[in-house]
């Protein structure tokens, strides 16, 4: 397993409540569609179901640094099911994409420490 690629800015706050592997299921989960997060989860609902309440309410906390329609964020959900292991053609069909996208979204990835050939000289 190679070195887990840092999430966007836009799922950066999932990641922090949840870490990677539950931002992962939740964007998997979630993604695309409005979320209503309860500031007081009882527990009956999928998001409490599939996180835990504790961390339902720590969404919920999070909400004003939260998109109001949950992102799906596939091009770094791919990067980091290939940072695990699992081949191109396996991830795209989880993410419901073409491999031609998957290998698009891993291949434009620079390494790490590597300068994003696309950022211009600050200098």
């Amino acid at each position: 397993m190679t070195a887990l690629p840092p999430p966007p800015a836009h799922v950066e706050p999932y990641v922090r409540v949840l870490g990677i592997e539950g931002a992962v299921t939740f964007l998997l989960t979630f993604g695309g569609a409005e979320l209503y997060l309860a500031a007081n989860p009882k527990g009956r609902g999928k998001l409490a179901e599939l996180v835990g309440i504790d961390r339902a309410a720590a969404l919920a906390r999070a909400a004003e640094h939260l998109p109001r329609r949950v992102p799906t964020a596939k091009p770094w959900v791919a990067r980091v099911m290939h940072a695990k292991g699992l081949p191109k053609a396996e991830i795209a069909r989880r993410l419901h994409t073409s491999d031609v996208s998957v290998r698009r979204w891993i291949d434009a990835a620079p390494g790490p420490g590597v300068a994003d050939p696309r950022q211009l000289p600050l200098i």
